[in-house]
């Protein structure tokens, strides 16, 4: 009669026994789980210590995001470039991504010279610029059609090359890059700025001056002001100018102001009422920007638009100052691939021979010409 109370009472005993051995067994499993972790992590077991050698770009996300550089390639000029561009590619670790602006005319012999080069590992687009959105804009002397030179003018329409971009670096092809673009994609802007350039009152450019065209640094070497369109606008005429060969546009600024739209406008003005100086000598592209972005850019560093390099034949600055440069500008007659520069032996090391040769005569045709 007492036995089936008896065996419940051992099955309780012996289950309490069990639940103590198992306890125990699971606190020592636990310290000894804990001080193998203690000896391999301090940290603790966080998964990302398990992945032995993980690349930097894994945990530094900025060296994924992509930098787009807008750059227009004729292909007179096409040399200048392939030099830009190998310039900047290796001197960089950051994902680089080129847009090349050009005419059809010039894409077979650019795909043959990145394709067949050093260059094959370039991350590229090449876009095809349309000129006759430049009708009625650009105005050309009689005869002189074969002057204009529509690449010039894409810089003028950023976000339709770059449409996906938040923000853009733009430079011309005469420039070397010596330094990480990415400090120069990192230009701060200030709110409400779309773009930010080198003015031309900076420590670098010494208040260069173009002989015929008076000081070429500021708006009245630039604009004529005896135009009344010009002086309803109140600008001083002795306001730095800045130079658009090397700039960083913030996209969204831009489609927001419809900057595209305001520099077509200045142009097609121009056209009507022939607003830019008589006695210019830089680029025709320069004045509606100076119009557009008049007290309102941002500045760059101006170590990373050291320019005038192809003002002359002589040595502008020192060889210790030159090597020191983030960005060199050949802006000027003397181009480095074509004609006697200064330094031209920086631009050398970064140039990659023509795989079709046909560069290579166009250079020694230039050169034969300056001779004479």
């Amino acid at each position: 009669l007492f036995i089936f109370p008896v065996n419940i009472s051992i099955l309780i005993v012996v289950v309490v026994i069990f639940l103590l051995v198992l306890h125990h067994n699971l606190l020592g499993l636990s310290d000894f789980l804990k001080r193998e972790l203690s000896d391999s992590s301090p940290l603790g077991l966080q998964p990302i210590d398990f992945i032995p050698a993980i690349p930097q770009r894994l945990v530094d996300g900025k060296n994924d995001k992509e930098i787009s550089v807008v750059i227009a390639a004729s292909d007179e000029r096409l040399g200048g470039a392939i030099a830009a561009m190998n310039s900047i590619y290796q001197n960089t670790r950051s994902n680089v991504v080129f847009y090349i602006v050009t005419l059809n005319d010039t894409v077979d012999h650019l795909r043959l010279w990145l394709s067949n080069t050093a260059l094959k590992n370039l991350k590229y687009r090449i876009l095809h610029f349309d000129p006759g959105v430049l009708e009625g804009k650009v105005q050309v002397a009689s005869g002189k059609a074969d002057t204009l030179k529509p690449l010039t003018f894409a810089r003028f329409y950023l976000p339709s090359l770059v449409p996906h971009a938040e923000k853009a670096i733009y430079v011309d092809d005469d420039i070397i890059v010596q330094d990480d673009i990415l400090e120069l994609y990192n230009t701060p802007l200030k709110p409400g700025h779309a773009a930010a350039f080198s003015d031309d009152c900076d420590s670098t450019t010494n208040k260069f001056a173009v002989h015929g065209a008076g000081h070429q640094y500021n708006y009245i070497g630039f604009l004529d002001y005896k135009k009344e369109t010009i002086r309803k606008l109140a600008m001083k005429a002795s306001t730095c100018s800045f130079n658009p060969g090397v700039f960083v546009a913030n996209l969204t600024e831009w489609k927001l102001q419809n900057i595209t739209k305001q520099l077509e406008k200045w142009m097609t003005l121009n056209v009507a009422e022939e607003l830019y100086s008589r006695t210019l000598a830089g680029s025709i592209t320069t004045p509606p920007l100076l119009i557009v972005f008049y007290k309102q850019h941002s500045s760059i560093d101006p170590m990373w638009n050291v320019r005038h390099l192809g003002s002359s034949a002589g040595k502008r600055y020192s060889p210790q100052f030159v090597k020191a440069a983030k960005l060199l500008h050949w802006n000027g007659h003397f181009k480095p691939w074509g004609r006697t520069a200064s330094y031209a032996e920086v631009w050398e090391k970064w140039y990659i021979p023509d795989p079709t040769g046909k560069f290579s005569l166009l250079r020694r045709h230039s050169k034969a010409y300056e001779a004479k």
